[in-house]
C-alpha cells in the first residue's frame, strides 16, 4: 500500500495497524497523521513499546503513559489507584487518538492491559473505551520479552483479545526508503518470503573481506558474554586513568536479583576518557534514551551528585551523567527494593536486541550463535546498504524466522491489498470531517492553515525553561513521582529542580519535608563526613558529596537528594 491510501485511512478514524518490512517508512507516515491531528487539535497520544522507539516518534513508552508498569494484570482496585494520580486521570480521559510504534516488542497480555484501562478511565464498554487505536511495527522483528515456558503465540500483540476486537484496518507500506541499494532491500525481502538463494548467502558471506573505518563502525553479537569481551578488550587498549561506579542496592535480596539482572548496567561499572558507552535509562530532559550511543570526553566534579561522567553524543551534544535509580515498588508505592548507577555500558560492541530502532551506516555483525528467530533479519535490517555490511560469522539458522509470524505477514498483505483496491481512489473526504467532529477537533480552514505552519518542521526540543515547568506542576500540588511520569524526567532529576528553585526562593517545600529523625540522620552524616575531611568525600568548596552521604545513612539517593534541600 502506497502511504497516502495509508493517511487517507488513517484520518477516516478507523483502528489502523501500519505495517512494512524496515525502512518501509511507518514513522514517516505515522509523523505526517500526527502532524494533522495536532493542526486539528485532536487530542493524540504518542508512544512505543520501548524507549529508543519512543523518542523517534517524540513520545512516551506505552507502559509509563498507561500506567501498567510491567505489570500483567490488573485488579479493580489497581485501576482505582491509578484514576486517583492526577497525571493519569488527565491524559487517559482526554485521548481521542492513542498511537503505539514498534507494537511487536509488546506482549498480548499488556496489550489487553492498554485496552482495560481505556475502557475503566472512558468509562465505556467499547474497545480501548472508544478511541481511535493505530499500531505499528513489524512483526519479523524479535518478539516480546516473556516467561520461558511462553511460546511466541502466546506473546504476539495480534493473538491477543484486544487486538481480535479493535479490528484493524491493515496497511501494509511496499515502498522501500531506507535501503540505498537493491542488493540488500532484495535480500530482506526474500528473508521475508522465506525464500532466500544460494547467490544471496554467498553475497552476505562474501562480505566478511569489506573494510570498514573502526572508529565508526558498530559489532552487533547476540550474547552478552561476547559483547562484555569485545566492550573489556577495548577498554583496556585505552591508556587514561580509570574510574569507577559502584552501585548502591537497597532492599529485599531477591528483588535487587530482579534488578540486577533487568536493569542493563553492571553492577560496577569502569570508564575512561575515550569509552565508547550506550545510555541504558531514558532522561528526556537531558537529552538521551535507553540506547543513545557516545563517547566519554572526561569527568567533572558536582557539589552535590559527586563524580559524574561526561559523555559527547552522537549528535554532538554534551552531557554530565549522574546516577539513576531503578526500583520495584509494593501497591501502595513502597519501595522494596531500589539500585542506583551510571545510566551507561561500554557500547564498542551491543547486542542485536539493543540495536533495534537504529539505522547503521556501517556494521560488523555476528550471526553464528542465533538462538531467537528473527535474530538475523533485524541485525541486517539495520544498515542502509550491503557496502556497509561485514558477516563475521554466519549460521543459516540466523534467517529463520517465526513460522506464526510469517503466517500472520502474508494475512496482513492480502487484507492490506483488498484496503488498497478498495480505498485507494475512494473519497473519504465526509468521513475525514465526521472524525474530526467527533473527536472535538477544529475544522476553521484559517486556524488549520495557521497551525499547520507553526507545525511544519518543528522537532521535539526541551523547554529553556525547564524549571519553570517543574515549578508548575509542583504548584498545582503534584508530587515528585507525578512530576517526573508528567514531565518525562527521572525522580533525581526533579528533586534538583526543586532544590534550586528552593535556593532561589521561588517555592516552599514544606510539603516534601521528610521526617525529622531522616534528616537527623543527615545533618550528623553531613557533620561526620566534613569533619573527617577526607578529600574523596568532599567537593571543592567542602560540601559533601552525595554518594558517602547514601553509604553513611542508609537512606537512598532520593531520600538524601530531599533531605539536603533542608539540611546543606
Amino acid at each position: 500500500m502506497k502511504q497516502d491510501t495509508a493517511l487517507k485511512l488513517l484520518k477516516a478514524g478507523e483502528n489502523v495497524f501500519l505495517t512494512g518490512s524496515a525502512g518501509a517508512g511507518k514513522t514517516y507516515t505515522l509523523n505526517q497523521y500526527i502532524q494533522y491531528l495536532k493542526a486539528r487539535k485532536i487530542p493524540v497520544a504518542i508512544t512505543a513499546s520501548t524507549g529508543i522507539a519512543a523518542t523517534h516518534m517524540n513520545g512516551m513508552t506505552i507502559h509509563t503513559w498507561a500506567g501498567i508498569g510491567i505489570k500483567d494484570q490488573l485488579a479493580e482496585n489497581d485501576l482505582k489507584r491509578m484514576k486517583e494520580r492526577k497525571y493519569l486521570r488527565e491524559h487517559l480521559e482526554k485521548v481521542q487518538v492513542l498511537i503505539i510504534d514498534e507494537i511487536s516488542m509488546l506482549h498480548a497480555k499488556q496489550f489487553n492491559l492498554v485496552n482495560q484501562v481505556l475502557q475503566y478511565f472512558k468509562g465505556s464498554a467499547e474497545v480501548f473505551g472508544g478511541i481511535q487505536v493505530v499500531a505499528s511495527g513489524d512483526f519479523f522483528q524479535l518478539p516480546p520479552v516473556g516467561k520461558n515456558d511462553e511460546l511466541n503465540r502466546d506473546k504476539f500483540a495480534f493473538m491477543s483479545e484486544a487486538w481480535v476486537q479493535a479490528q484493524f484496518r491493515v496497511c501494509y507500506l511496499s515502498e522501500q526508503h531506507r535501503q540505498s541499494d537493491s542488493v540488500l532491500d532484495q535480500i530482506l525481502n526474500a528473508i521475508r518470503r522465506q525464500a532466500v538463494s544460494d547467490a544471496q548467502i554467498q553475497t552476505l558471506i562474501n562480505t566478511k573481506h569489506q573494510q570498514h573505518d573502526t572508529e565508526i563502525v558498530t559489532r552487533l553479537y547476540t550474547h552478552n558474554l561476547d559483547v562484555d569481551r569485545i566492550n573489556e578488550q577495548q577498554l583496556d587498549t585505552i591508556s587514561q586513568k580509570t574510574h569507577r561506579f559502584d552501585a548502591v542496592l537497597e532492599g529485599n535480596e531477591k528483588l535487587l536479583e530482579t534488578l540486577k539482572s533487568s536493569v542493563r548496567c553492571p553492577e560496577q561499572l569502569i570508564l575512561k576518557k575515550g569509552a565508547k558507552v550506550m545510555f541504558v535509562k531514558n532522561n528526556f530532559d537531558l537529552g538521551y534514551v535507553n540506547g543513545s550511543i557516545g563517547e566519554v570526553i572526561g569527568f567533572i566534579e558536582d557539589e552535590e551528585l559527586g563524580m559524574m561522567p561526561q559523555v559527547r553524543l552522537n549528535d554532538g551534544s554534551s552531557i554530565a551523567v549522574e546516577a539513576e535509580t531503578w526500583s520495584i515498588e509494593n501497591e501502595e508505592g513502597k519501595v522494596l527494593a531500589s539500585l542506583t548507577q551510571i545510566p551507561l555500558r561500554l557500547a564498542w560492541a551491543i547486542t542485536i536486541h539493543k540495536s533495534q530502532g537504529m539505522t547503521l551506516e556501517s556494521a560488523e555483525i555476528d550471526l553464528a550463535r542465533t538462538f531467537e528467530n528473527g535474530q538475523g533479519y533485524v541485525a541486517l535490517s539495520r544498515l542502509k546498504s550491503i557496502e556497509g555490511l561485514k558477516l563475521l560469522d554466519f549460521n543459516p539458522q540466523a534467517l529463520v524466522l517465526d513460522r506464526l509470524a510469517v503466517k500472520a505477514d502474508a494475512r496482513f498483505k492480502e487484507l492490506s491489498d483488498e484496503a488498497e483496491q478498495n480505498f485507494a481512489e475512494l473519497d473519504l473526504s465526509k468521513q475525514h470531517e465526521a472524525f474530526i467532529r467527533r473527536t472535538g477537533g477544529i475544522t476553521n480552514p484559517n486556524e488549520i492553515a495557521r497551525l499547520e505552519k507553526k507545525l511544519q518542521g518543528q522537532k521535539r526540543s526541551y523547554s529553556s525553561d525547564t524549571l519553570a515547568e517543574t515549578q508548575a506542576l509542583y504548584e498545582a500540588d503534584y508530587d515528585i513521582e507525578d512530576i517526573a511520569s508528567e514531565r518525562q524526567l527521572t525522580k533525581s532529576t526533579v528533586i534538583n529542580h526543586l532544590s534550586k528553585l528552593a535556593k532561589a526562593g521561588s517555592i516552599d517545600v514544606e510539603r516534601i519535608r521528610p521526617e525529622e529523625d531522616e534528616l537527623e540522620k543527615v545533618r550528623k552524616a553531613y557533620k561526620k563526613i566534613q569533619k573527617r575531611n577526607q578529600v574523596d568525600d568532599l567537593n571543592d568548596d567542602g560540601s559533601v558529596k552525595l554518594r558517602p552521604l547514601v553509604s553513611e545513612t542508609g537512606l537512598g539517593y532520593e531520600k538524601v537528594r530531599v533531605a539536603l534541600i533542608f539540611v546543606a
